[in-house]
C-alpha cells in the first residue's frame, strides 16, 4: 500500500487558500493520510517553505506524537490529545500561515506527514523545526507530502 496525504482544502501544487495565509485566515489546513506502513506507532506533520529568503527556509508548522489511530486533522485543528506542536519560525507553537515578502515570487508550502516508529518523540512546544526534523530523521518509516503554492504580489 502507498502512503498518501490529501487535503479537502487544496490539491497537490494548487494555490494555497486564503485561509492558510497569515494575514487572511492563519488556519491550519485539513489533512488526511492513508497507507501507513506496518510498525507505525505515531505520526508527525510539518509545513516547510524552502523558498523563504532566510538561507534555511521557514518552518510554518511542526506536530509530533499524533496517535497511530489518527489519520486526519480538521482545518483549524485542534491537534489530537497527546500531540505536541512545536515552535514555528514565527516564534510560537502552532500553525503559522504563509507570509512571503511582497514581490519575492511564488513560495512552496510543503506539508508532510511522517509515519513514526516511536509513540513519543522527545520534543516540546519550545523546540524548533530543526529539532523536530532531527528527531524525525531517525524515526521515520515513511512520509507523504502535498505542496501548495502562494505568492504575495504586494
Amino acid at each position: 500500500m502507498t502512503f498518501t496525504l490529501t487535503s479537502d482544502d487544496f490539491s497537490d501544487n494548487d494555490t494555497l487558500p486564503d485561509a492558510q495565509v497569515q494575514a487572511k485566515g492563519n488556519t491550519s489546513p485539513h489533512l488526511r493520510w492513508s497507507g501507513a506502513p506496518e510498525g507505525t506507532k505515531s505520526f508527525a506533520i510539518t509545513c516547510y517553505d524552502p523558498d523563504a529568503p532566510t538561507g534555511s527556509g521557514f518552518w510554518h508548522w511542526t506536530v509530533a506524537n499524533i496517535p497511530a489511530d489518527v489519520t486526519e486533522i480538521p482545518a483549524g485543528g485542534p491537534v489530537p490529545a497527546g500531540a505536541v506542536e512545536g515552535r514555528t519560525d514565527y516564534g510560537e507553537p502552532g500553525f503559522g500561515g504563509a507570509a512571503p515578502p511582497p514581490g519575492h515570487g511564488p513560495h512552496r508550502y510543503i506539508f508532510t506527514v511522517f509515519a513514526v516508529d516511536a509513540e513519543q518523540l522527545e520534543v516540546t512546544p519550545e523546540d524548533s523545526g530543526a529539532k523536530y526534523g532531527f528527531n524525525l530523521h531517525f524515526h521515520t518509516l515513511a512520509k507523504a507530502t502535498i505542496t501548495a503554492i502562494y505568492e504575495n504580489k504586494g
